[in-house]
């Protein structure tokens, strides 16, 4: 794989805008989430406080059917009060990679399992507060299962063609981002072959 120069070139320059961590201290640490203070000394060369959330990562699952609908899935989203329209995802458990997440999940929230994957691309969905990364799968030739949902987990599945989900994601009703991403990826993806 080449390198493009440019981007070569502005990562080498990016040095500059490094920022110094000169103190760090847990706010709050649960289940999921460990709140972070960090004190910084800033390239010009004050300090200042930066807050940030530490999480362990998630991975995302495209499934696609042999028909060539997507399975998606609908759940309500407690920090915003309503259920969303998204992609099987989940958090990594410690000692799992990206895609161990990935197949565990599929089998987890919908009962399938795939006979190939495809890693998509990794995301940052919080640069400001968090970091937080998704590593984004397509999952094909899917064999259906029973799903083993976690005991406080509330799932519905649908499936519909692609080209319906990216209208949803044009008409505003899609708002998730890996949802969005995930799609446009794999529409890229499908263009391709």
């Amino acid at each position: 794989m080449s390198i493009d120069p440019a981007l070569h070139a502005l990562s080498e320059s990016s040095e500059r805008l490094n920022e110094a961590t000169l103190s760090s201290e847990s706010v709050f640490k649960g289940r999921l989430l460990d709140v972070r203070r960090d004190k910084v000394r800033l390239p010009g060369g004050a300090e200042v406080t930066r807050e940030y959330v530490v999480h362990p990562g998630a991975a995302m699952v495209v499934p696609l059917l042999a028909d060539g609908q997507v399975l998606l899935e609908r759940q309500y989203r407690y920090p915003l009060h309503r259920a969303f329209i998204e992609f099987p995802a989940g958090k990594i458990d410690p000692g799992e990679s990206p895609r161990q997440t990935a197949e565990r999940e599929l089998l987890e929230e919908t009962g399938y399992r795939a006979g190939k994957w495809t890693e998509l691309t990794t995301i940052h969905n919080a640069i400001g507060y968090s970091d937080e990364r998704i590593v984004l799968y397509l999952a094909e030739d899917l064999v259906v299962g029973d799903q083993e949902l976690d005991e406080h987990e509330f799932v519905e599945l649908f499936t519909v063609p692609l080209a319906q989900l990216m209208a949803w994601i044009a008409s505003g009703d899609v708002t998730d981002v890996k949802t969005i991403i995930g799609a446009f990826f794999v529409q890229q993806h499908l263009a391709a072959r």
